[in-house]
């Protein structure tokens, strides 16, 4: 029999979601014989330990006795079981320096540590991740944001509908002037911006003529990998020669900042990527972005005016297009920019569900047999403490 636990979230702020649903539990208790969920307490969770216990779930404070432990945040410290098997977001593959403590500690403690970020396919496609609901609320927050510069229309906050389902019927009625829109991305991010575009009945439209035509009514384009990158020397695209040498390219996405009144950007950043654009572009007056969701949230990342993360109760600033520091939003001359690092937590129990979905679907079988997986194996960035090769590059940030 392996035991799992969902244990509490301990990161601060606190995180809501979970890894499986009430439901999913009971379903994986009737259909797998040889697992047990386990749950440890929390007054925080999206479901309660009232609705796991009606689930026929074991629900107590000491999860010591569990072979492997989920949990959505990092983990802190204090609270890490030494020689167990965790799956949680680390935010450490990129040698997050605020995350760094946190790894060697996991060394130190013998850990084994599966990243969910890291759980991919063959072709490198991510595995389970919240992207869509991500895309779904940062997409939504993004124009609210504009509504409230504008003065066009007034959105509801995510955090106060129940559920998705009940959010999309805060959409009846609502009528967004010919304003133009840019999504960046392919992944489930985007498919989540795409989601509300096509909800709120924005029309999608091909990214050269977005450039060149004016509309009469709301438009988006989506911009994927090469219509944002092209090779310095020879001007292709080739994805997965961009993706081994990203230097090697450079950004064309200045353009579409002359044509765009609200950017939605929904692409993966690291440090060698071409960003859209850079901090002093914002300083010229053909410069017509106003309002910015940066739902990825890298830090003066892919959207160098990224100045930080704000929270859920109070998700937009302003950047000043002179000095580009930071102001209160909706200010003139200033560009809003809505980055929040936790958007799912605003429909917690939607993405948990989806996330639990993929979770049963594609690992926990591999994950609880123990049979080698290829996807598991290329995740595990810790076995008991020791990097594994495919992390070998951690060396230094590892301490090593």
């Amino acid at each position: 029999m392996i035991r799992i636990g969902l244990i509490r979230e301990g990161k601060i702020p606190s995180d809501n979601r979970v890894a499986l649903t009430p439901a999913q539990c009971k379903w994986i208790h009737k259909n797998s014989g040889d697992v047990q969920i386990v749950v440890q307490s929390s007054p925080q969770r999206c479901f309660t330990d009232k609705e796991y216990r009606q689930a026929g779930v074991e629900v107590k404070e000491d999860v010591n006795d569990c072979d492997i432990l989920f949990g959505i945040k990092e983990v802190p410290v204090s609270m890490l079981i030494p020689g167990k098997t965790y799956l949680f977001f680390s935010h450490t593959r990129k040698k997050q320096p605020y995350n760094q403590a946190l790894f060697r500690a996991m060394m130190n403690h013998q850990i084994t540590l599966i990243d969910y970020e890291c759980l991919e396919h063959e072709d490198g496609q991510r595995i389970i991740g919240f992207g869509f609901f991500a895309g779904v609320v940062g997409a939504h927050n993004g124009m609210m944001a504009w509504g409230k510069r504008s003065g066009a229309y007034d959105l509801v906050r995510v955090c106060e509908q129940k559920s998705f389902h009940e959010l999309i019927h805060t959409y009846f009625g609502l009528r967004i002037p010919a304003i133009k829109i840019v999504v960046t991305g392919s992944g489930r991010v985007a498919h989540g911006i795409l989601e509300i575009m096509n909800l709120m009945g924005v029309h999608e439209v091909e990214p050269d003529e977005y450039l060149q035509r004016q509309y009469t009514y709301p438009v988006y384009t989506q911009l994927k990998g090469g219509d944002l990158y092209q090779h310095r020397s020879s001007g292709a695209y080739n994805r997965a020669h961009f993706h081994e040498q990203p230097e090697e390219y450079t950004g064309k996405f200045l353009p579409y900042a002359r044509e765009t009144d609200v950017l939605m950007n929904g692409i993966y950043w690291d440090k060698n990527i071409p960003r859209l654009f850079e901090a002093q572009d914002i300083r010229e007056s053909s410069f017509r972005i106003q309002t910015i969701a940066d739902i990825t949230d890298d830090a003066h990342g892919s959207v160098p005016i990224n100045l930080g993360d704000q929270t859920i109760a109070d998700p937009v600033y302003g950047v000043d297009r002179r000095t580009l520091q930071k102001t209160a939003p909706y200010l003139p001359g200033s560009i809003d920019v809505m980055a929040v690092g936790n958007l799912p937590n605003e429909l917690p129990r939607d993405a948990s569900r989806y996330f639990g979905e993929q979770l049963i679907k594609y690992i926990l079988e591999d994950l609880v047999k123990r049979n080698g997986s290829g996807v598991i194996q290329r995740a595990t960035m810790l076995d008991k403490g020791k990097l594994t090769p495919h992390f070998d590059y951690l060396s230094d940030y590892a301490g090593v």
